[in-house]
């Protein structure tokens, strides 16, 4: 299974409220920090709810 490197770009300042609980929900408390995750129907939901406040990046 594939792996996500997922990264916070953006602030979540000035973000709705289910914007900010999805990028907790991921691991991602603030600006810079990276987290791991596997690739799965649920959290690719979750990163594309954010896509505009991370990068993701795809590894083996």
């Amino acid at each position: 299974m594939a792996k996500l490197l997922v990264k916070q770009v953006r602030s979540k300042i000035n973000c709705p409220l289910d914007q900010k609980r999805g990028l907790e929900a991921l691991g991602l408390r603030k600006m810079g920090q990276i987290v791991e995750h596997d690739s799965n129907p649920t959290i690719l939901g979750m990163i594309n709810k954010v896509k505009h406040l991370v990068s993701v990046e795809e590894t083996k």
